[in-house]
């Protein structure tokens, strides 16, 4: 845990530092956010958050790789380095977005490319456990199925970054849930501890508190797509992975209260991501009704409705974030402790996160 802890403060810190140079060099090459329609920034605000961020993990993934005990586990160290590489390609595609606007197919073509790159190092999806069964996937359908669920990530994470520290927050959150539960879950099994799901987690964690301070509401500088796009690929790789390395067959112990952990590597990804996934979904649902493509903006996503509701920039970031907090760490603690109260006090969360969400709130005063 102690080297786990050592490589988010390198993250964060190699971030933080970082992050004041990028938004100089987005000011002289003129990478800024302009206003637009959509927008609820009021000035024009320097991208590049991601090049901080991507030095930050690159940092990270070094560091991590010359430690006494997680530098001895090649497995650990082949697989972070097909993850830094395409993070590299999908952080340098959303440099070049933020610069110069590249249309949809450029950008789509560039994701898939640094899914293409960690998929055809190892980093796929190897099996599904479902109740009573483990289905192993053949090489395509393994392929396949790990470059939709980059594509979805990354894209449900652009998507999301439209308030002030409203990604990176969310991100943040999601990711200290699952390095939670698979950190815990290679300790209760008695299995390998240092493993390329935990290392890229926690590493994301790092850059997104690293980043945050420029980011919260009044924002200094955005993430833009390189940083975005980033956070949605290593998150995507983190969950692709553990199902890499951690045989579900090995976690199912009868009578032991943990069956349900068989499972939770399927469904904690979906409590991870349920704001920007459902938010992506929406998104296209509402596009394609109004005859419009699925990748057309338009200024009615969560956080956008949240400001209509009457929420204040912060409040409506707040919110959200508790929304994330709650989706993940209660399907984390529902799996840990298997237990009825851990149910009712997530039904008891949702319950007052919906009040706060939808009580009437007077402006001006929230």
């Amino acid at each position: 845990m102690r080297e786990y802890a050592l490589v988010l403060l390198i993250a964060a810190g190699v971030t933080y530092l970082l992050a004041g140079l990028c938004r100089r060099l987005a000011f002289r090459y003129n990478a800024v956010a302009i206003v637009r329609d959509r927008d609820v920034h009021t000035r024009p605000i320097p991208y590049f958050g991601g090049i901080a961020m991507l030095c930050g993990v690159a940092a990270a993934f070094l560091v991590a790789s010359q430690l006494p005990w997680l530098g001895r586990f090649d497995l650990v160290e082949h697989d972070t380095r097909a993850v830094f590489l395409g993070s590299l390609v999908i952080c340098a595609v959303g440099v070049i977005d933020d610069k110069f606007d590249l249309n949809a197919l450029a950008k789509i073509a560039g994701q898939i490319l640094a899914a293409g790159i960690v998929v055809l190092n190892g980093v796929k999806v190897y099996w599904i456990p479902l109740p009573g069964t483990i289905i192993s996937l053949d090489d395509a359908t393994s392929i396949a199925l790990a470059v939709i669920l980059i594509f979805l990530c990354v894209n449900a994470i652009n998507l999301i970054d439209g308030l002030d520290g409203l990604a990176a927050g969310v991100v943040a959150i999601g990711s200290l849930a699952f390095f939670t539960y698979a950190y815990w879950l290679s300790y209760e099994q008695e299995l390998v501890r240092a493993t390329t799901a935990s290392l890229v987690t926690v590493v994301t964690v790092g850059v997104c508190l690293g980043f945050l301070p420029y980011n919260v509401h009044a924002a200094r500088m955005f993430m833009g797509d390189s940083g975005s796009m980033l956070l949605g690929f290593l998150m995507s790789t983190s969950v692709i992975s553990l199902t890499g390395q951690l045989d579900p067959s090995q976690i199912a112990v009868e009578g032991s209260g943990l069956a349900l952990n068989a499972y939770l590597p399927l469904i904690l990804p979906f409590a991870v991501m349920a704001l920007p996934l459902g938010d992506l979904i929406l998104a296209y649902v509402r596009r394609t009704i109004a005859g419009r493509l699925w990748f057309q903006a338009d200024k009615q996503h969560l956080h956008h409705r949240m400001l209509e509701l009457g929420h204040s920039h912060r409040r409506a970031v707040a919110l959200l974030w508790l929304w994330t907090a709650l989706l993940a760490f209660g399907a984390v603690v529902i799996g840990m402790t298997s237990t009825a109260w851990a149910v009712v006090g997530l039904i008891a969360g949702i319950a007052i996160a919906a009040w706060l969400t939808w009580k009437p709130v007077r402006r001006g005063t929230a």
